[in-house]
């Protein structure tokens, strides 16, 4: 199981960005997928998911601005992200489980990790 995020860069504030997950090798649509973000010196963040059931949820600071979805077809996943602020400033990865019975947003319920890709709000 592979998953490879991109589309991270450098955005002046109030700048938008999206990201993208590709997945391979595994059963993607019985999957819930998962984005969360890492500043520098704090933990690994919960973002939004997109879950099998087509249900999405958010982290409740981040409805306003994030955007999740997912292409079972495609095997993707993507996380816009508007009006970007310098405290958006993280490492965000993207995530993906194995069959769960329910939501979480916990990293350690994710089982297949992509390598991360750095989003910097900087003017």
């Amino acid at each position: 199981v592979q998953l490879q995020a991109s589309g991270g860069g450098l955005v002046q504030p109030g700048g938008s960005l999206r990201l993208f997950c590709a997945a391979s090798g595994h059963t993607f649509s019985s999957s819930d997928t998962a984005w969360f973000r890492q500043a520098p010196g704090k933990g690994r963040e919960f973002v939004a998911v997109a879950r099998r059931t087509g249900d999405h949820y958010y982290q409740d600071s981040m409805k306003a601005r994030f955007t999740i979805s997912r292409d079972n077809a495609k095997k993707t996943v993507s996380l816009e992200i508007n009006n970007l602020q310098p405290e958006d400033t993280a490492v965000y990865y993207c995530a993906a489980s194995k069959w769960l019975p329910r939501l979480t947003m916990r990293p350690g319920d994710y089982d297949f990790w992509g390598q991360g890709t750095q989003v910097t709000v900087s003017s």
